[in-house]
């Protein structure tokens, strides 16, 4: 069964590329183009987990993971913060907001897809036990 991932970022090429790049590596994708979409994504069919870039029109990740984290139905759902925004600032406002991990693009393919299992492991362990 392959674990769905929702790719939301606002650059249509970015998308696509991790969409492309995710699907090879045995992932179900699905996309959004900002957080208000992904949103209404999330509540109609809730993915395995999220990637999410932070500035984005509409509503940016920040505002959205937190958004997330604030429900029942998705406080536990997996978020990685895939942004340009180095700064250690924005890495901790990512991580104070919700996310699980924050990566900088461009992190190397690799990195994402390890994180990717890693967390859904993490998951999977934690519906066993709760």
């Amino acid at each position: 069964m392959s674990r769905l991932v929702l790719v939301v970022d606002d650059d249509q090429e970015i998308r696509e590329m991790l969409c492309v790049l995710l699907q090879i590596n045995g992932f179900a994708t699905d996309e959004a183009e900002d957080g208000l979409v992904a949103l209404q994504k999330i509540r109609e069919q809730p993915p395995h987990i999220v990637v999410l870039d932070v500035m984005m029109p509409n509503m940016d990740g920040i505002t959205l993971c937190r958004l997330l984290r604030q429900e029942p139905e998705t406080n536990g759902l997996p978020i990685v913060m895939l942004s340009g925004k180095a700064h250690p600032h924005a890495v901790e406002d990512g991580l104070r907001a919700g996310a699980d991990r924050y990566l900088i693009k461009p992190s190397g393919l690799d990195v994402l897809i390890a994180t990717l299992h890693e967390l859904l492991q993490y998951a999977l362990a934690e519906q066993r036990c709760g």
